[in-house]
């Protein structure tokens, strides 16, 4: 019963937050785009892990894979969408503008850009160039004929299949967690020589608070 319940836990969690994820791509929805669904499925996770008394510890780690599984699947689930039907092309830098709402992250820029044609693009491209490009540089850009993926440069591209075994990884980890904290929720109620056991060996268990 507790691996069932805990397996059926983990399993539920880390899909509904990767499912979130890859569906804010695939429809374009903004809410799930930007991992924001996919973070209340971790705080539902996290809430129900508190409800049956987990263990504190392990409830930590579990919010931290659940949430770092949540910002990470919309940009893997981009780079699948790009590798399924992305297309590359030119675009000229008009100007740069560093990202000054965030002081705390370092070295990124927005670059704004035009087509090789002089037909201007409303696009702000940040994700995927690694190098300070001036003003009357070329951009080398993979964009989703579909327009739900905003496009983004091809410099030092990550491959996909790198990237989904990386978050099969943290998924495995978060389900092993979920395990642990469901199965260490529950506490023999009965133990053998324990003063007022009814007999000994009793299994009988009940969920208690560990740290």
């Amino acid at each position: 019963m507790m691996i069932g319940e805990s397996l059926c836990v983990g399993v539920l969690g880390a899909g509904l937050i990767v499912g979130a994820g890859f569906c804010g791509v695939c429809t374009g929805t903004s809410a799930f785009a930007a991992g924001d669904v996919g973070l209340m499925c971790a705080l539902g996770l996290f809430l129900y892990l508190l409800l049956v008394r987990a263990g504190r510890a392990m409830v930590g780690i579990v919010a931290i894979l659940a949430v770092g599984i949540a910002l990470r699947t919309p940009r893997i689930a981009a780079g699948v969408v790009f590798t399924a039907r992305g297309q590359e092309r030119s675009v000229v830098v008009t100007s740069v503008q560093a990202n000054e709402e965030a002081p705390g992250v370092r070295g990124r820029y927005f670059w704004s850009v035009e087509y090789r044609d002089g037909a201007p693009s409303s696009a702000r491209i940040w994700r995927g160039v690694h190098t300070v490009h001036p003003a009357g540089d070329e951009l080398a850009l993979v964009y989703d004929p579909k327009g739900l993926v905003p496009p983004r440069g091809v410099e030092g591209a990550t491959s996909v299949t790198d990237a989904l075994t990386g978050l099969a990884g943290w998924v495995a980890s978060l389900l092993v967690a979920c395990v642990i904290a469901v199965v260490r929720s529950f506490r023999p109620l009965y133990s053998p020589g324990r003063p007022g056991s009814d007999r000994t060996g009793d299994q009988s268990a009940t969920r208690t608070n560990r740290p």
